[in-house]
């Protein structure tokens, strides 16, 4: 399969050629993006949270420890919580993923299962979806949601092109073929969790499409 380093490259060179393809031609702003650019760099690594090593599991979990809490300090404050609070909820918000959370996804996860398939890309795009506010620029939280599933899908790709052995005069393919770009796993269980999770996200997705009365434009 493909290393750490690689898929941060391409995941990377990507995010800046979707970033700049958002400000000209898309005209969204240069802030907009940038922030397009990075979760898409963010999401060619998110397949690797299921790997057997833990520094993606860290690193990753690091990152959504420091950046999901802060997501939730506007929605409080207009909620009229009090600033101690908000304050409070950072922290164990810091805690919780970032130990709770990375442990148990290490543990109920294995290398190259549902986490590396389409159903799981698209789970990833509408978290990112739903999770940004919906004030203000609104057409931004479909680009960063298409932009994070465009970073997995390269990461998902890539271990399918790796997964071919190219030396000699005739390819073959590796043991690990079709274990990346999939739609089901070998686990019942596993799959039938992941479109579950999907189905979930998809209704929470069509009520807000009606709430806001489209995607986010």
């Amino acid at each position: 399969m493909a290393g750490f380093r690689t898929h941060i490259t391409v995941s990377g060179a990507l995010g800046i050629a979707y970033g700049g393809f958002a400000v000209q031609p898309l005209e969204f702003t240069t802030g907009a993006g940038i922030l397009a650019a990075a979760v898409t760099g963010i999401g060619g690594m998110l397949p690797d949270l299921d790997s057997d090593s833990g520094i993606p599991v860290r690193e990753m979990f690091g990152l959504m420890a420091a950046v999901v809490p802060l997501m939730l300090v506007f929605p409080l404050h207009r909620a009229g919580v009090s600033t101690e609070s908000i304050l409070a909820t950072l922290l164990v918000g810091y805690a919780f993923i970032r130990y709770f959370a990375a442990n148990a996804f290490r543990r109920i996860t294995v290398h190259r299962g549902m986490y590396h398939s389409i159903p799981a890309m698209l789970v990833a795009g509408l978290c990112v979806y739903l999770a940004y506010p919906t004030t203000g620029e609104r057409g931004v939280r479909l680009l960063l949601g298409v932009g994070v599933m465009l970073g997995f899908l390269s990461h998902l790709v890539l271990d399918e092109m790796y997964s071919v052995d190219w030396r000699g005069l005739k390819p073959k393919l590796k043991s690990s073929a079709g274990s990346a770009v999939k739609f089901f796993s070998p686990s019942l269980p596993a799959t039938a969790t992941c479109y579950l999770i999907l189905g979930a996200l998809c209704y929470v997705a069509y009520r807000n499409y009606q709430k806001v009365g489209g995607l986010g434009f």
